[in-house]
């Protein structure tokens, strides 16, 4: 089997490799990187009749460890006590659709949401079902735990897309914040996989200290002068004429993105959120811990979960600065430390109650109040969801354990149909009633909307074709 060190895509129409560009002559006066991202700019995007036209960007909103559905998005007033929990359902905007009472601010915009309630898989782990929801793949090491690295094969979302629209000059394609998420070690599908470290995505990190944002990437010493910055550009152009002579792109690829990056000073102020009206930060959740955070949680440095929790609402409120800032795919990461998450296997309804919903609530409500506000709202798709559910019966600790077989996800904006549900869960909201909807089906929904066709192939290092997702597209979600 022949190998090569760059993957490549097909999709309908010429298939150009680099390698072959690298054959062929008569390229000009233009240099390789423009003559790839001409010949790649419309490479695998698809649009059918009737299909609503494609987004400019997607926010992710991943809830590790696992928010209970009963809790949030499905509540069962007629299960038995032992099922249903403590909480009621309340009415929302959307006629006929009920969320539990812990989501008084979701309540009032269910009318601009559409619901997935029977969201499905057989992980039953948080690092392999966390692998399947942000890769849309079955995580290869099977349905396991990790304690130690291990590397990415499939490419996250953004990873993906990254590389399809690298053709496109992007500053920064894929953005993930507040921090890599894990409790030991990162969990492999976050960044590019086999389509190489160029598309991992550009990390924004929180500083606890002064609940502000920042990212290395972006840093340059405030007295570089013009002539160094152009000394930077020109070993840029001389890595391109490099690839002329059979050396390899990708380094040149990840200069060229360290330029732009450099270069981007819309992101650069995206990041000063200190520059955000205080009203609109306020409406995302600025509000202080309560005295009781951290109990429940299985250890971990209180103090610092308190200040993570501070920030939890400011991270959504990020993410739509960077898709102003012309982002197209935000990453964000709510909770990092096991037992300091959704992951409640004891307390689920003093956790749920006083540390977890209250900021999640009010913070999504806000991210699509905000983006309507914007006129960001039918053009950004905002999905929201965990990596599984949480068990029917509650168990001997007043918690409930993972449960993959039935669990919620959250669609805003990007053309959804506004206070629509798809999909049941049964009485007990243990397995779907109709429609089930798999990780791989939500991955072709999302780069279907990106206009992507979703059996387009990616192929890695050794010439193996990948679809880019398994599933299909979910449109009745959409208008």
């Amino acid at each position: 089997m022949t190998t090569r060190s760059e993957p490549q895509v097909r999709c309908p129409g010429p298939r150009i490799s680099r390698r072959a560009l690298l054959r062929t002559g008569g390229l000009g006066g233009l240099g390789l990187l423009g003559l790839m991202r001409a010949a790649q700019a419309s490479g695998g995007r698809s649009t059918a009749p009737g299909d609503p036209p494609p987004i400019r960007a997607c926010i992710l909103v991943f809830y590790y460890g696992g928010p209970s559905h009963f809790e949030t998005f499905d509540p069962k007033p007629e299960a038995p006590l032992e099922v249903r929990g403590e909480f009621r359902p309340i009415a929302t905007s959307a006629p006929g659709v009920f969320v539990s009472e812990l989501q008084p601010k979701m309540a009032t915009v269910m009318h601009k949401v559409a619901l997935i309630r029977s969201m499905t898989h057989g992980n039953r782990l948080h690092d392999s079902a966390s692998m399947e929801t942000l890769t849309g793949r079955p995580a290869p090491q099977g349905d396991q735990e990790l304690f130690s690295p291990e590397p990415q094969f499939y490419p996250s979302f953004g990873g993906a897309l990254s590389y399809l629209r690298r053709s496109e000059g992007l500053a920064v394609p894929h953005a993930a914040l507040p921090f890599v998420f894990h409790n030991v070690v990162d969990v492999p599908c976050q960044g590019g996989g086999f389509l190489g470290s160029a598309y991992d995505p550009f990390q924004v990190l929180v500083d606890m200290a002064d609940r502000s944002y920042q990212a290395a990437l972006l840093r340059t010493p405030a007295d570089l002068p013009p002539t160094r910055r152009g000394r930077r550009r020109a070993l840029l152009d001389a890595m391109e004429g490099a690839t002329l002579r059979g050396e390899p792109l990708a380094l040149a690829d990840s200069y060229d993105r360290a330029y732009r990056l450099l270069a981007s000073e819309h992101v650069r102020k995206a990041l000063e959120i200190d520059r955000e009206d205080p009203k609109v930060r306020d409406r995302y959740g600025y509000d202080h811990p309560p005295a009781s955070v951290g109990a429940g949680g299985g250890g971990g440095n209180g103090a610092e979960l308190g200040i993570a929790r501070e920030m939890r609402g400011q991270n959504l409120l990020m993410a739509r600065r960077l898709v102003e800032a012309g982002v197209p795919f935000v990453n964000v990461y709510d909770f990092r430390q096991q037992g300091q998450n959704w992951d409640a296997h004891f307390k689920v309804f003093d956790q749920h109650r006083d540390h977890l919903v209250p900021v999640a609530d009010q913070s999504l409500a806000a991210l699509i109040e905000d983006l309507d506000a914007r006129g960001l709202l039918d053009s950004t798709l905002v999905v929201a969801l965990g990596e599984f559910g949480r068990t029917p019966r509650i168990n001997n600790d007043a918690g409930r354990d993972h449960w993959p077989d039935c669990y919620s996800a959250v669609l805003a904006g990007g053309g959804v149909k506004g206070g629509f549900v798809l999909g049941s869960s049964d009485r007990l909201g243990a397995y779907p009633a109709s429609d089930p909807v798999t990780p791989a089906d939500l991955a072709a929904t999302i780069y279907w909307r990106f206009g992507f066709d979703p059996s387009l192939e990616l192929h890695d290092t050794t010439d193996r074709p990948h679809p880019l997702a398994t599933g299909r597209p979910v449109r009745s979600l959409f208008a």
